[in-house]
């Protein structure tokens, strides 16, 4: 089946008219015949039925006219992306994130550099950090901010972006709410809500339960949901202070800042840098990621100064 005779049939399929069709195309009507026979041949029956002035779809013709116009209309978009792609008018950025790391940390640097890298078109991942780095090799993905990686290979260029340190965030009703800080007896007596595939999770064990198993309520994979289990008083969450917050919950400091993580910025080493990942490299790398309130803006590096830090 080739691209020219399905847009021969969706032409006649419009006009039920062969001449018509064929001025559409611009092509001799002949020419259009043979290519709609083509088709028929291929598809093992007749699509139109063709009887002096009437022309009408067979119900095979009619079976098989939406999907041959996604076929066409898909061949098109392909077309249509891949000359965009060699204008140079789509700058595609990949970018993987482990599980506990918030979105809204890249924020920023995508805007910061959309500014200056026309038709920049980003994709975030999400995976534990193994896989990530696993994307990272296969060239699926072109950057990952993780925390923790067990045996990292060789060929993975990392830098330290900053260090945070874990909250715990529960209902305003919960019984540890009024504590200044949290402890580690309240943790171990306190309903936990479990992130499963968190990278932090390990140290959290050796932290405060090297003896016990934790008391685990209720578990998900996305933070949003356990934010609103700890909100609705089912336990207590333990986040990333960088991590945007319900406003009905509260976030209490853990007794000595116990857990905290680096998180880092991962690219495959060697490869060539395209302009959209130089650029968030640049703009990560310079970028102040301290803060004082989980909720505030952060500042961040202009692409003007990244110019000046070699990536």
């Amino acid at each position: 089946m080739e691209l020219h005779q399905v847009r021969y049939f969706l032409a006649v399929a419009s006009t039920l008219n062969f001449t018509r069709a064929a001025e559409q195309c611009n092509v001799t009507q002949p020419a259009l015949t043979k290519g709609v026979q083509k088709l028929e041949q291929e598809l093992g029956g007749q699509l139109i039925y063709r009887e002096r002035q009437l022309t009408q779809l067979t119900d095979l013709g009619k079976e098989v006219l939406p999907m041959l116009e996604r076929t066409l209309a898909s061949a098109e978009a392909v077309r249509r992306r891949a000359q965009e792609f060699q204008r140079k008018e789509i700058a595609s950025l990949k970018i993987g994130l482990a599980p506990s790391i918030s979105a809204s940390l890249v924020l920023d640097p995508i805007a910061e550099i959309a500014k200056f890298v026309p038709g920049l078109h980003v994709e975030l991942r999400e995976g534990v950090a193994e896989k990530l780095v696993d994307l990272l090799l296969e060239g699926e993905i072109n950057a990952a901010m993780v925390g923790d990686v067990q045996d990292m290979p060789a060929r993975i260029d990392d830098w330290s972006l900053f260090e945070e340190r874990y909250v715990a965030l529960l209902a305003p009703t919960h019984q540890l709410a009024n504590r200044p800080s949290i402890g580690i007896d309240d943790l171990r007596d306190a309903i936990l809500l479990d992130r499963a595939g968190c990278d932090v999770a390990p140290k959290i064990q050796k932290s405060y339960f090297s003896e016990d198993a934790p008391r685990f309520g209720h578990c998900s994979g996305h933070e949003l949901h356990l934010q609103h289990m700890a909100a609705a008083g089912f336990g207590v969450m333990l986040a990333p202070e960088h991590m945007p917050r319900l406003p009905t919950l509260k976030t209490i400091p853990l007794e000595g800042d116990p857990v905290a993580r680096e998180v880092r910025l991962l690219v495959v080493q060697g490869r060539r840098y395209s302009p959209a990942l130089d650029a968030f490299i640049k703009v990560a790398r310079l970028r102040d990621w301290s803060i004082e309130v989980p909720h505030q803006s952060m500042p961040h590096a202009t692409l003007a100064e990244a110019a000046n830090v070699p990536a």
